[in-house]
């Protein structure tokens, strides 16, 4: 018996709403894992275009399509876990794409680390096109607070966890959302930051640790299509997110708002600047400041970065700042690499 035959499942759940241009490279990378006991459970969120068409063109036997009345992100996770028969759980989004090793990797990590209920990856930045943009997200490892998900997530995106089951049945809760009781995991109520709210409920609400592999094994894509391009929405999320861990953790938020406000601000200034709002980003990089000065101390480069951005953005002719932006990033992809190839060599070692 090899150890692919007595490998424990790995439910893959991939919520579907509009991503008929992505969601066939996406299954495709699902399908290339070197892990093979797996699931593809597909939620299909009452999508308008031909995205189940394309999942339809798939023969594997072990995917799965599942269709509901719209509910949203958070909506379809919850679908998919409930109908999840695998040990492990993984969240894959419609336009992400996951390396080959992904799921080898994580599992052995998991299995290796009986503490560990999350385990995450560093993402790689991909275009439209599946062009590399040459730069990472690059976060926490080890020792993740709660604080540490509030302010800068180090899982970085929903598609870069796996999780142990376990971990969802330690945080499951019964509502009456849509007329009838069902057991929910993410909190359907929450259009943006619904990740953030479940990852802080689990730091929080049970023992399980957070822990991350220093490859960058998803590939995340960027577009200005995304719902993360709507600021306003990012920023009353948010609150609402604060507004509800304050319910079960009123000792612990009273410490950890303004330094989870500040660092969400200049997240969502970043944002801002992506979308070529220099404005806008500006003003939010001053209100996270004034919220939180420490943040200039505690992390200066990624602050420095955002006010630098901001303010070009403001003054210099568009096609000089695109030249300065390319350049900037450049150099930034190149340390960022470096500082993957140091936290792998101290992972092997």
């Amino acid at each position: 018996m090899n150890q692919q035959t007595i490998s424990k499942k790995v439910s893959v759940i991939i919520p579907l709403y509009n991503a008929e241009k992505y969601i066939g490279r996406t299954i495709k990378s699902v399908l290339s894992q070197t892990y093979d006991n797996l699931e593809i459970i597909i939620v299909d969120d009452e999508s308008p275009d031909n995205s189940v068409k394309v999942c339809e063109q798939f023969t594997d036997s072990r995917i799965k399509i599942l269709h509901q009345k719209n509910r949203g992100l958070p909506g379809s996770r919850n679908t998919g876990i409930r109908h999840a028969s695998g040990e492990y759980i993984a969240f894959l989004d419609a336009d992400d794409i996951w390396l080959p090793e992904k799921l080898t990797k994580h599992i052995a990590h998991l299995e290796s680390h009986p503490d560990v209920g999350v385990s995450f990856s560093r993402s790689a930045f991909i275009d439209e096109t599946d062009k590399p943009l040459g730069i990472y997200q690059i976060t926490k490892l080890q020792d993740i607070t709660p604080l540490d998900i509030l302010c800068r997530s180090p899982i970085g995106n929903g598609s870069a966890a796996v999780f142990k089951k376990a971990v969802f049945e330690d945080i499951k809760f019964q509502d009456n959302i849509y007329g009838y009781v069902e057991d929910y995991y993410f909190d359907d109520t929450f259009a943006l930051s619904e990740d953030i709210e479940c990852w802080v409920r689990i730091a929080i609400k049970t023992d399980w640790k957070f822990a991350g592999i220093a490859q960058p094994l998803t590939l995340y894509r960027v577009h200005s299509q995304g719902l993360s391009t709507n600021l306003k929405m990012m920023l009353d999320t948010r609150e609402d997110l604060f507004e509800k861990t304050y319910t079960y953790a009123p000792e612990q938020m009273a410490r950890w708002l303004k330094p989870a406000r500040a660092y969400h601000q200049r997240y969502v200034a970043r944002r801002a600047i992506t979308v070529n709002k220099g404005t806008v980003a500006l003003k939010l990089i001053c209100c996270s400041i004034v919220n939180y000065w420490p943040i200039i101390i505690e992390d200066f480069q990624r602050t420095f970065e955002t006010i630098a951005a901001a303010l070009l953005l403001c003054v210099v002719p568009k096609p000089l700042y695109e030249k300065i932006k390319l350049f900037a990033l450049k150099i930034i992809g190149n340390l960022q690499q470096k500082t993957i190839n140091k936290d792998k060599l101290r992972e092997a070692s």
